[in-house]
């Protein structure tokens, strides 16, 4: 992308520890209860307690990675100041996350099992459509109208927002107030859908694993 390798190397980096983490919660989410089957069939408990044991494990896979951030830090220096300390609360937005959509994925795929392999296609195929080997910044720049036209399409995608509120305070920039808007609507509304379904559906989800 004609970045210097100080620039782009920790970009990605970061992105793919972000992005692991997502797409864990989404991929073993959708399997949360299926993979549970016998747990569940044997060993009554809450649904919520099975999420709970998956987002704990994607944190440590998550903490664990951390590692390679920083040796990273010590190769290629980042201008980190306080802002870093915002890549906690943002975190702790992207686990909220990723419990409601366990939750949701979860009961969907227990019910209808094409489900998972779809999910799997899905987050494949926006991996490559959220910036995390390419930098949204160069595309939008671009002296090329149409690619920057094109860049600004990735807007729309909510997986942008989600790894750019932890990637930006990680990497020494400037946080974008509509992007943590955005992840905190997103959060509101995947609860809420998921409480009601959860309500109406809980009872049936060790009938349909």
């Amino acid at each position: 992308f004609g970045n210097d390798l100080a620039v782009q190397l920790p970009y990605i980096l970061v992105g793919f520890i972000v992005w692991a983490f997502i797409s864990g919660c989404i991929l073993e989410g959708a399997e949360v209860f299926t993979s549970n089957e016998g747990l569940m069939k044997h060993l009554p408990a809450p649904l919520s307690v099975h999420v709970y044991r998956l987002i704990w494990r994607q944190i440590l896979l998550f903490a664990h990675n951390l590692i390679v951030y920083v040796i990273m830090l010590v190769i290629f220096p980042q201008p980190l100041n306080w802002t870093a300390f915002a890549a906690i609360p943002a975190f702790v937005l992207l686990a909220l996350n990723g419990a409601w959509v366990a939750l949701l994925f979860g009961m969907a795929t227990a019910r209808f099992r094409d489900l998972a392999p779809i999910t799997q296609s899905i987050v494949q195929l926006m991996f490559f459509l959220t910036p995390i080997v390419w930098i949204y910044e160069d595309l939008l720049n671009s002296e090329n109208p149409a690619i920057a036209d094109r860049a600004r399409l990735a807007e729309f995608n909510p997986f942008l927002h989600f790894v750019e509120i932890v990637r930006r305070p990680l990497l020494g920039q400037d946080q974008l107030p509509r992007q943590w808007f955005i992840v905190l609507g997103i959060t509101l509304v995947g609860w809420a859908l998921t409480l009601v379904v959860l309500r109406r559906y809980r009872s049936r989800v060790t009938y349909w694993v």
